[in-house]
């Protein structure tokens, strides 16, 4: 782990696309200028729109005030060359994008000079899973050969919708990716984002638990765990959570219930444990690979909203474990999105394990648990969660945690896409105040989220006038949001 650093860090997330179409040189000028942008946090390979594609939300938001107003024929894949030496390992060996706006481009070659010409860094950014994720703007399909190879099998023996992280080839192909970009470019860094699932995760929200398949299976056994025992405990939880959904009537109640089964069961705790490992094993063994490359170079974890709102999850992931294998965090808090992610995250459980309870109720609980500030609960979704309380709160939660051995740079949300039309809308205001809020809980840096494709400049122009104020952008009065 490198020492923490007191260099500014502004960092902007940016698709591919943005750069051819708006010009790499305009815009690189437009963002250093007009916000104070120092860093790009460029996805360079994924199948989602959110983080390569243009405004997601467009059938619903409109269109920004930017960039090309019309979708993109986004199919996925590498938006870098693929070169054939890093992938002999695996299986996994054709995915380079064929999309016709890039036109066989490698975005790193193209915006790494003119990077460096006006002294910003380059990172580029990944997200796992990394296709076919729901409300990310998948692309329609993936075409990469063999890939249902390596999906994950579930608790009923099915193949499931994701390949498994312990599939080797899969694991190597991760392997090669951040190998090939740390060898091959001229970059600061890599930010790495795990946005998996657990097993109880997944059952709370309908969906069968896994991995089961051969891979997962050997590696259980390695570890000295009885996998069939733990399947048959998984299936017992499985059952709990259907006929909780389904509204079956529990002698003591659906929470005291799910307790029996899982002290019952305790082998559930321990998949549970097991899987989670795993997931985090990739993590530790990329940031390996980058520092093994050049130890110069960053490693920042992206961080899932979920985990502050979700006990479960915060439980699981602990801040300053994470220090272990990274320089800096970035919490995601998208201010104006977030009433809608808490109230589906409040959902889950209200249909589950606390469907016994008033929704309000829990919600407000839950809230009171994990020291969030909320509105009440017919309100959330429309009014978002405020920056002053819910930004300041999670970048004060992450610097005590963190306890100085990493950075911690606040995910902003500016224009994270909506879902509903009665949902907060993303203002000047809010961008301004969260930035502020970073700065006044200890935060040393900021990443503007989740892609600029999709975010409105009138908005940026709150997070520079902020940025002005802090005095970490010089003075540009004449696009700053009055």
């Amino acid at each position: 782990m490198s020492a923490p650093s007191d260099a500014p860090f502004v960092g902007i997330q940016i698709s591919p696309i943005s750069f051819i179409d708006e010009g790499v040189d305009e815009l690189l000028d437009m963002l250093k200028q007009r916000v104070g942008i120092d860093t790009l946090l460029i996805g360079t390979i994924s199948w989602l729109g959110l983080k390569v594609g243009r405004r997601i939300s467009h059938k619903l938001e409109g269109w920004p005030d930017h960039g090309v107003a019309e979708p993109y024929t986004m199919e996925g894949g590498a938006y870098t060359k693929v070169r054939p030496e890093y992938y002999s390992n695996t299986f996994i060996k054709d995915f380079a994008s064929t999309d016709p706006e890039m036109a066989g481009r490698d975005i790193l070659d193209l915006v790494i000079p003119a990077a460096r010409a006006r002294g910003m860094r380059v990172i580029p950014e990944f997200m796992e899973p990394v296709f076919k994720y729901a409300g990310h703007g998948s692309a329609g399909a993936v075409k990469i050969p063999n890939m249902p190879q390596c999906l994950e099998v579930d608790v009923l023996g099915r193949v499931a919708g994701e390949p498994c992280t312990t599939n080797p080839d899969y694991r190597l192909w991760w392997h090669g990716i951040i190998e090939e970009h740390c060898r091959s470019y001229d970059i600061d860094g890599i930010m790495w984002c795990n946005e998996r699932n657990s097993p109880l995760d997944r059952m709370m929200q309908g969906q069968a638990p896994g991995c089961f398949c051969k891979h997962c299976r050997h590696e259980a056994i390695e570890r000295g765990i009885d996998v069939e025992r733990g399947r048959s405990a998984m299936l017992r939880m499985w059952q709990y959570f259907e006929d909780a959904r389904a509204g079956k009537t529990f002698v003591d109640g659906a929470f005291v219930e799910f307790l029996r089964v899982l002290l019952a069961n305790p082998e559930i705790l321990i998949w549970e444990r097991y899987w989670l490992e795993r997931s985090k094993d990739l993590d530790r063994e990329l940031y390996g690979i980058v520092k093994w490359i050049n130890p110069k170079l960053s490693f920042g974890l992206n961080v899932w909203n979920r985990n502050h709102f979700n006990p479960i999850r915060r439980a699981q992931w602990p801040w300053e474990e994470q220090t272990a294998y990274a320089d800096w965090v970035k919490p995601i808090t998208y201010q104006h999105q977030a009433g809608e992610i808490y109230a589906k995250e409040m959902g889950f459980f209200a249909k589950t394990v606390l469907r016994d309870v008033p929704p309000e109720a829990a919600a407000f609980g839950i809230s009171q648990l994990l020291g969030l500030q909320t509105p009440p609960w017919d309100e959330v979704i429309q009014a978002g969660l405020d920056p002053d309380t819910y930004v300041y709160g999670e970048c004060a939660n992450a610097v005590r945690g963190v306890g100085g051995k990493a950075d911690v740079y606040m995910g902003i949300g500016v224009d994270a896409p909506r879902v509903r039309a009665d949902q907060a809308v993303c203002t000047p205001d809010i961008v301004y105040r969260s930035v502020l809020a970073t700065y006044r809980a200890g935060g040393k840096g900021v990443v503007f989220s989740p892609n600029y494709a999709g975010m409105n400049l009138s908005n940026l122009d709150g997070a520079a006038r902020a940025l002005e104020e802090l005095g970490i952008k010089p003075r540009a009065g004449a696009h700053t949001a009055q």
